[in-house]
């Protein structure tokens, strides 16, 4: 699920029917099959074009998941909302290594797991492109710029008592952020509307988390209430009695016993339980963090947790990397290292698991509708978060300026991201040298 407190296409005149078709995941589809397309995608990917890059699989591909993920690693600000729609400009509009709806059925997949929702994302799609060792090296590389930054702070806090001054940065960075999440929103919920029903669960699914529904009950609700209304439908025209609803089980919110033993093992399995049960944002998080480290163990006080959530928020890649600070600051390198391979460990299992099922999910004519729900019930998590996230980005003139500038770049002439992200930076840097 989401990591973070803090989530585009132009038609191609393929039908949204037609993105329903059934077809395997890159990594099984044959290069025929790619270059028919199986739906709603970017207008800069057209249906007929060959695929971008080197062949899925091979050493090329590899290179170029590292390459790839290892730069979003150290430029992809502002949370897992933000992330993702990033990763969709990158592997969808710029490389065409997806379509959208692929792309979706991953995002899909990646919120029905506990775990970092776009770290998952990262891993899934390093999957597909270049198979086990692209989820290896898409996986560690979007973590490790992120690790080493926040690393550098740690020390930094343990040796000053502070963290450095950040606010200039992501005065510039956020307004660009919020014009690229609003770009992926726009094409990936082409793709995923694909009639009355999906708009209405969508939009529901807005309105309630707006007015603070939970996360988890509206991203399974709405996937189970667009699943279970299909199916009615389907049945009432065959003629049939009632359909039997499907269970879908979640991940129970099991502790793990760590009485006794060394401080490094306590450390290792108190984040390793916390990577394996989480849903939620970073909210959620920091009642775990809370939880354990404050009032269970006692190795943390309450600002020393808010100064970790913090750094893990101002700094680029995941948000996950909050444990790195507080392994570091329970246990130096020993302890951060421990703490960022236990929180982040069981996404790559539960990624390395799923990824498989997510083509039969799509083919199966029950399960298709419940992918279809909790995709379009993703969307909507990321349109509310991305309401919440504007009006903190969008604070007057200039950041609006930023925002609609960065817009049109995307639009118009599809600019780099990094590179809008870059001047996004420099003109919060040049605001704050104005300032003083």
């Amino acid at each position: 699920m989401d990591e973070g407190s803090e989530l585009t296409a132009h038609g191609d005149g393929v039908s949204h029917q037609a993105a329903r078709a059934d077809r395997p995941l890159p990594g099984a589809a044959s290069e025929a099959t790619r270059a028919a397309g199986s739906g709603t995608t970017d207008a800069a990917v057209p249906r007929a074009a060959p695929w971008m890059g080197s062949p899925v699989g091979s050493r090329a591909a590899l290179r170029e998941v590292a390459a790839l993920f290892l730069r979003l690693g150290c430029t992809a600000f502002g949370g897992p909302a933000a992330h993702i729609a990033l990763m969709r400009q990158e592997v969808v509009v710029r490389r065409r290594w997806l379509a959208d709806r692929e792309f979706l059925d991953l995002l899909g997949a990646t919120n029905l797991i506990p775990g970092p929702n776009s770290t998952e994302m990262a891993i899934h799609l390093g999957y597909a492109r270049a198979g086990w060792r692209g989820l290896l090296a898409a996986g560690a590389l979007f973590i490790l710029p992120a690790t080493l930054i926040v690393l550098a702070l740690a020390w930094l806090y343990v040796r000053f008592g502070t963290t450095p001054e950040a606010t200039w940065l992501l005065y510039g960075i956020k307004p660009v952020i919020i014009a690229v999440v609003v770009q992926a929103l726009w094409g990936l919920g082409r793709a995923a509307i694909t009639g009355p029903l999906p708009a209405v669960v969508g939009a529901a699914v807005i309105a309630l988390s707006l007015r603070g529904g939970n996360e988890i009950v509206l991203l399974f609700g709405g996937g189970l209430a667009l699943w279970l209304v299909r199916r009615v439908r389907a049945i009432a025209r065959q003629g049939a009695g009632l359909p039997v609803v499907l269970l879908m089980p979640l991940t129970p919110m099991v502790g793990v016993s760590t009485t006794g033993g060394a401080n490094l093992l306590t450390l290792f399995l108190t984040f390793l339980k916390i990577g394996s049960v989480l849903y939620g944002s970073g909210y959620v998080l920091l009642a775990f963090l809370r939880n354990d480290f404050v009032h269970r163990l006692g190795w943390l006080t309450d600002a020393q947790l808010l100064d970790a959530v913090a750094v893990g928020q101002v700094t680029p890649g995941p948000v996950f990397t909050t444990a790195t600070f507080i392994g570091y600051l329970v246990a130096g390198l020993p302890g951060a290292l421990l703490a960022t391979v236990g929180i982040f460990l069981p996404s790559f299992v539960f990624v390395a698991l799923t990824h498989p099922l997510v083509p039969r999910l799509r083919a199966s004519t029950r399960l298709r509708d419940l992918l279809d729900g909790v995709n379009v019930a993703a969307l909507g998590l990321m349109a509310a978060v991305t309401w919440q996230l504007g009006r903190d980005a969008v604070v007057d003139p200039l950041t609006a300026a930023l925002a609609l500038l960065a817009g049109v770049a995307l639009l118009r002439f599809r600019a780099n991201s990094t590179w809008l992200i870059a001047g996004g930076a420099a003109v919060g840097l040049v605001r704050h040298l104005l300032a003083g």
